[in-house]
């Protein structure tokens, strides 16, 4: 019986090892053998999550004619991933992807570093800041206060609390979008909200097109939902979206969804301009293709003196073109798994229906202690706070690495959460790999793309400040040393602990 539980081609495989950049070799060093250098590749994509664990790999011949190398350099290079755990064959069943006993498995989205792991590793894998007290624990009190009389029900609204739906409602309408409860659904976290949209929208086999780069879990969402993702190259810097670009496959790829982020893009942080929002609505209206826009930053400006565009929606009056989708995860706290669709009356109701096969509701508490903070005005100072926050965090880490890796690029944005940057010509997956053995835990870039995009760059998130924000630029700087001196293998120094 076959051991694997999916396969990649020939051709696949070769894309993805085509594209990523070779590891710099040191002053005088040997260039290692072809065998090794294709070893490493497989290794890499297994250990990044772009070759699923259990993944059937071609033939040693179907991947030498496509690498243009020769049968024996491939099946060299199998037999040292044999030997090295990251691959099993069996006769008549062909070869398939593993990772060595005590290896943690690979994801393609952006996962919890364990709490137990924090005491050693600085985490700069997830987008997420500690929870602005005092106000989760005021809500949490406010919400308990309010509980008793829905703890006489069921306790299931699958389209949310009415409460809360007629709030956010009331919030569009305070940002000049008039807006029904009837135009609302809350759900689990705004990856709960795109996951229902996308299962009613875009089936299996669907088209939709994405920011290239875009957000990590959510392309995984989608991969794993078995949408054929179209990516579409974002303009350079912060420059927001390049629209003939989007126009063009728009028209040509007719996807069903398109997803955006406009507002503090994740991971460039670049924020569209008005006309650019208008544009984009009217070119997906003129497709049929349905806008998803990811409105979870969007609070998340760090300059004052910036003047925010008008949302995306207001460029959509009937509804008919855009979905919006936020969330109470990056503006408040991540631990409060409370997002929410805006759409027309009729999207949400098919969105509700669709639901009784799905989670049912989101749990009443956190919705009610959403509800109390953006009924008492705690929401907007606990913003305020979050924005503080962020703003310090993002100035400490930008002149961290500045002084550390002054060959990075990047270009540092005026909100949102993360900062994305070129490293120095060096790999994005060999620094995540590296930087794990150093102590900081950095996400590459190829999980911010498709089919093995952007391995020159890393995300840095604003997570992190003060001599943590140091101590995290020094780890990368170590890491960046060991893959340029070709030297990131097991002489990596372990990590330090680390208090903070």
């Amino acid at each position: 019986m076959a051991q694997w539980t999916s396969a990649v081609g020939a051709t696949q495989l070769a894309r993805l090892i085509t594209s990523q950049q070779p590891r710099p070799a040191a002053p005088g060093a040997r260039k290692p053998p072809a065998y090794r250098s294709l070893a490493d590749g497989i290794r890499l994509l297994v250990l990044e999550g772009r070759v699923p664990v259990a993944a059937r790999l071609p033939a040693e011949r179907e991947l030498a004619v496509g690498l243009s190398l020769s049968r024996t350099t491939v099946a060299a290079a199998y037999e040292a991933l044999r030997t090295e755990g990251f691959l099993e064959s069996r006769r008549g069943a062909g070869s398939w992807t593993s990772v060595p006993a005590g290896n943690p498995l690979p994801a393609r989205g952006l996962e919890p570093l364990p709490p137990e792991a924090l005491g050693s590793m600085i985490d700069l894998g997830c987008a997420a800041l500690p929870a602005p007290e005092p106000w989760l624990t005021r809500a949490v009190q406010g919400a308990l206060e309010e509980l008793p009389p829905y703890a006489h029900t069921h306790g299931d609204y699958p389209a949310g609390l009415p409460a809360l739906r007629r709030m956010l409602a009331d919030r569009y309408t305070e940002r000049g979008i008039p807006t029904m409860p009837e135009q609302i659904m809350v759900t689990t976290g705004a990856m709960g909200a795109i996951d229902a949209i996308c299962s009613l929208f875009a089936g299996r086999g669907e088209r939709i097109a994405v920011e290239s780069p875009s957000y990590a879990n959510i392309l995984q969402l989608m991969r794993a939902a078995g949408a054929r993702l179209v990516p579409v190259a974002m303009a350079d810097g912060l420059a927001g979206w390049d629209l003939p670009t989007w126009r063009q496959v728009l028209r040509d790829a007719a996807p069903r969804l398109a997803y955006v982020v406009a507002d503090f893009h994740n991971p460039t942080g670049a924020l569209a301009s008005e006309d650019q929002r208008r544009a984009m609505v009217e070119a997906a209206r003129s497709a049929g293709t349905v806008l998803v826009v990811d409105e979870t930053m969007a609070e998340l400006q760090l300059e004052e003196d910036l003047e925010l565009p008008r949302p995306v929606c207001s460029f959509d009056p009937a509804g008919s073109t855009v979905i919006t989708v936020g969330s109470a995860s990056k503006a408040f706290w991540a631990g409060m798994r409370i997002g929410w669709v805006r759409a027309a009356p009729d999207v949400i109701r098919s969105l509700v229906a669709a639901r009784a096969y799905a989670d049912l509701g989101t749990p009443v508490l956190e919705q009610l202690a959403v509800n109390w903070l953006m009924r008492t005005g705690g929401w907007s100072q606990a913003v305020a706070l979050r924005r503080a926050q962020a703003r310090e965090n993002r100035d400490a880490l930008v002149a961290a690495v500045r002084r550390e890796l002054p060959d990075w690029e990047f270009e540092v944005p005026r909100g949102g959460l993360t900062l994305w940057a070129r490293a120095g010509g060096l790999s994005g997956s060999r620094l995540a790999e590296v930087g794990e053995r150093v102590g900081v835990r950095v996400p590459s870039g190829p999980r911010f793309g498709v089919d093995g995009a952007f391995e020159g760059y890393v995300r840095l998130p604003f997570t992190v400040g003060g001599p943590v924000a140091d101590e995290a630029a020094a780890r990368l700087a170590a890491a960046a040393r060991l893959v340029g001196t070709g030297a990131g293998g097991s002489g990596a120094e372990p990590p330090r602990t680390f208090v903070a």
